[in-house]
């Protein structure tokens, strides 16, 4: 289920929590409804509340700095790719070859690296043989001077962590919700609104207001699940700047 498909659910559950607790509210009888009852529903209700409100702060923060980290990682591999290029170009003519095949697999890579993040993380890493075959093309290359030894030790070491990155970013899990936590979050969310309801009359100004609230909830769980999927949906990382790293020779 999508990131907004779950949070719209999780609004109507909501809503139905503050029909809820209008319902309980006609039902029970004034005795239950009492100002004891409700000094102690509200301290109940009052706890819940921080617990959610805690949990959702960090929820807030750990998905952020995971779709943090990812685009970073992304930054990197796309400045790597970058700076490769640059020595190869300072090393001579004679590395045009490796250049030319960078450019030519920059596109599926991308293609590859988008599609392997949007399905499950546990999926088996797919080998890609032009990483490989570029290194083992600069390890052929056959320096004549200094200069071009070095050039070609800072090429290899580049390709290097560009591959080191590439399999970091894979193994970077995405920060989804577990499916038992989000209900217990949810039926939090729930009880809190049925409470709102069940000792104050539901007329249209609280309900409208208790509808925002609801929503206000409710994206807030959408952020997270949001940001827990960098490659995909609302917030996804965009892959231009690393397709549009190198231009043509």
């Amino acid at each position: 289920m999508s990131a907004l498909a779950l949070s719209c659910l999780i609004f109507v559950l909501t809503l139905g929590g503050i029909l809820l607790g209008a319902s309980l509210r006609r039902a029970l009888p004034d005795h239950h409804l009492s100002k004891n009852s409700q000094d102690v529903v509200w301290i109940g209700v009052g706890l819940i509340a921080t617990i959610s409100a805690l949990v959702l702060g960090l929820l807030i923060a750990a998905a952020k700095s995971s779709f943090d980290t990812q685009s970073t990682q992304i930054t990197q591999i796309t400045a790597d790719i970058i700076l490769l290029d640059k020595l190869l170009a300072q090393y001579g003519p004679e590395a045009r070859p490796i250049r030319e095949q960078i450019r030519s697999v920059i596109g599926p890579f991308a293609d590859r690296l988008w599609r392997e993040k949007e399905t499950s993380s546990a999926t088996p890493f797919e080998f890609d043989a032009s990483g490989e075959q570029a290194y083992l093309a600069i390890q052929s290359l056959s320096p004549q001077n200094d200069l071009q030894r070095s050039l070609q030790a800072r090429a290899a070491q580049v390709s290097t962590d560009l591959v080191q990155t590439r399999l970091i970013l894979f193994a970077e899990s995405g920060n989804v919700i577990p499916t038992p936590f989000l209900v217990i979050l949810v039926l939090w969310i729930v009880i809190i609104f049925a409470s709102f309801s069940l000792f104050s009359d539901l007329n249209v100004t609280v309900f409208t207001c208790l509808s925002l609230f609801a929503l206000s909830a409710s994206c807030a769980i959408f952020l997270v699940l949001e940001l827990g999927k960098p490659f995909s949906g609302l917030m996804m990382i965009s892959s231009a700047p690393l397709r549009n790293a190198l231009g043509p020779l």
